[in-house]
C-alpha cells in the first residue's frame, strides 16, 4: 500500500479568550520505575532499524492505515521509535494519544478523536496529521513496565473488530520480542537480515496474525546454488560478498513488510503476506538476478534455488510445518537443477 507522509505541523495558538485545553493523561503510578527501565534499555534517540520498521509497516499494511508508529512515552514527550506516515520524531508528552493508553493494559481505541472529549481539543486532532481514528497496544519491557505502544492512526473514523484488537496486540507482542531480543543474537551480521532465531520469533508471530485475519501467507526458501563454487574460486571474501549481494537483491524484490532471513549458510527464508503477491515479487526476482548477471562486471553468477509453500488460514498449520514444505519443494528444485548441469549444485 503506496501511504502518505504527512508533516507535522501544531496550530498557531489561538486567542486566549479561546485557548484550547488538552486533557493529558495522568501519571501511571509506576512512572520512576517505568522511566528507569525506558531508560536502562537506549532505545530513546537511536538510530532506525529494520526490526522494529519491518512491522509498523506489516501493521500499516494489514490495517490498511496510513500510519503507524512504535511510540515510546518519555518524561515529557513521545518519541517514535519507529514512524510510517508522521514526518516527525517526537511529540509533546501531554498531546500523546500513547500516553492515555499505557494506563491500561489493552488496546485503546477512539473512534473518532473529534467527539472524544480527552481529544477533541488536541492540537493532532486539530491540525496535522489530523487524527480522527487512533488504536494503541501497550508494548512492556522485560521488566514488565510499559514503555509506550504500538498504534495505528487514520484521518477518517473507523472500528476496529475485536479480532483486528488481538492482531494489534499480536504485532505489539512482536516489537517486545524485538526489545526483549536486543541482548540475544537475533541478526545476521553478515547481511543485516534477521536469523533464523529471529525468523523464527517474528514468523510464528505472523502466522497467528494471519490466521486470525484470513490472510494466506507464501513461505519462500532460497538456496543460493554454487557458492562453495564461488568460495573455491575466488576466495570466502567474495563468497561473503555474495551472500551480502543476494540478500540485498532480496530486499529490493520484495516488500518492506515481508519478513526477509539468512537462515545459516546458503539459506534464506521470505515470508510474503497475501498469495497474490507471490508471482509479482518472484518475477521481480528473477529480473534483477538476471540484470545482475549480464553485468559486464559479474565475475561469477548469482543463482538460486527456490521452495514455496503457502499457510491457508482456514487450516492454519505451525511455522515448522510450512517451513519444512518449503524447504522440501526447493531442495527437489535444487536436484533438478544440479542433474540437467550434471554437477553438485
Amino acid at each position: 500500500m503506496d501511504c502518505e507522509t504527512y508533516s507535522l505541523r501544531l496550530p498557531m495558538p489561538a486567542a486566549p479568550a479561546t485557548i484550547a485545553i488538552v486533557t493529558a493523561a495522568p501519571m501511571p503510578a509506576d512512572e520512576v520505575r517505568r522511566l528507569t527501565e525506558l531508560r536502562a534499555l537506549e532505545l530513546l534517540d537511536s538510530d532506525p532499524e529494520e526490526r522494529f520498521d519491518r512491522v509498523t509497516r506489516l501493521a500499516q499494511r494489514l490495517f490498511g492505515v496510513p500510519i503507524a508508529l512504535v511510540s515510546l512515552v518519555d518524561d515529557d514527550r513521545q518519541w517514535f521509535l519507529s514512524n510510517q506516515g508522521l514526518d516527525a520524531a517526537e511529540t509533546p508528552r501531554e498531546f500523546a494519544f500513547c500516553a492515555h493508553t499505557i494506563l491500561g493494559d489493552d488496546v485503546m481505541q477512539v473512534e473518532d478523536a473529534t467527539v472524544d472529549p480527552r481529544f477533541l481539543d488536541n492540537p493532532l486532532v486539530l491540525g496535522a496529521p489530523e487524527i480522527r481514528f487512533y488504536a494503541g497496544a501497550p508494548i512492556s519491557g522485560p521488566g514488565g513496565a510499559k514503555l509506550g505502544t504500538l498504534c495505528i492512526i487514520d484521518r477518517e473514523p473507523r472500528v476496529l473488530t475485536s479480532a483486528d484488537e488481538a492482531s494489534l496486540r499480536d504485532m505489539a507482542e512482536m516489537i517486545e520480542r524485538e526489545i526483549s531480543a536486543t541482548s540475544l543474537a537475533t541478526g545476521d551480521e553478515l547481511t543485516g537480515l534477521s536469523n533464523r532465531r529471529g525468523f523464527e520469533m517474528l514468523g510464528a508471530k505472523v502466522l497467528d496474525v494471519c490466521a486470525r485475519r484470513g490472510l494466506q501467507v507464501t513461505l519462500l526458501y532460497c538456496d543460493l546454488d554454487g557458492l562453495k563454487r564461488i568460495n573455491d574460486d575466488f576466495g570466502h571474501e567474495v563468497g561473503d560478498q555474495a551472500l551480502r549481494e543476494y540478500a540485498q537483491i532480496l530486499g529490493r524484490a520484495f516488500r518492506g513488510s515481508d519478513v526477509i532471513a539468512r537462515l545459516g549458510g546458503d539459506e534464506f527464508a521470505v515470508m510474503l503476506v497475501g498469495s497474490q503477491d507471490g508471482p509479482p515479487a518472484l518475477g521481480r526476482l528473477a529480473e534483477l538476478l538476471a540484470a545482475r548477471n549480464e553485468a559486464p562486471e559479474a565475475t561469477y553468477q548469482l543463482e538460486a534455488s527456490l521452495g514455496l509453500a503457502t499457510f491457508d488460514p482456514s487450516a492454519p498449520e505451525s511455522l515448522k510445518d510450512l517451513s519444512l514444505r518449503a524447504d522440501a519443494a526447493m531442495y527437489q528444485q535444487k536436484q533438478q537443477r544440479s542433474a540437467r548441469r550434471g554437477d553438485g549444485g
